[in-house]
């Protein structure tokens, strides 16, 4: 699960909300980044763990349930 937020893009064009939306996405992103899974996850930035330790094999979905859910959509 990749918890890095998106960097601000210099070119790209500024969209202005109505203030209540604005407050209200402002917050979500402050609670998301408070969180202790965003806690831990920028710890891995800050320390010498790999990030791709914790990465699963098979990219982001696990292979062997892929596996078994696509051998019980041909049954």
């Amino acid at each position: 699960m990749d918890l890095s937020f998106t960097r601000f893009d210099r070119v790209a064009e500024v969209t202005v909300l109505p203030a209540d939306l604005a407050v209200l996405m402002v917050g979500v992103a402050a609670r998301q980044a408070a969180s202790r899974t965003a806690t831990i996850e920028a710890a891995f930035t800050r320390t010498l763990v790999d990030p791709r330790l914790f990465a699963p094999l098979d990219g982001a979905f696990n292979g062997a349930m892929a596996s078994a859910l696509v051998r019980w959509k041909e049954q």
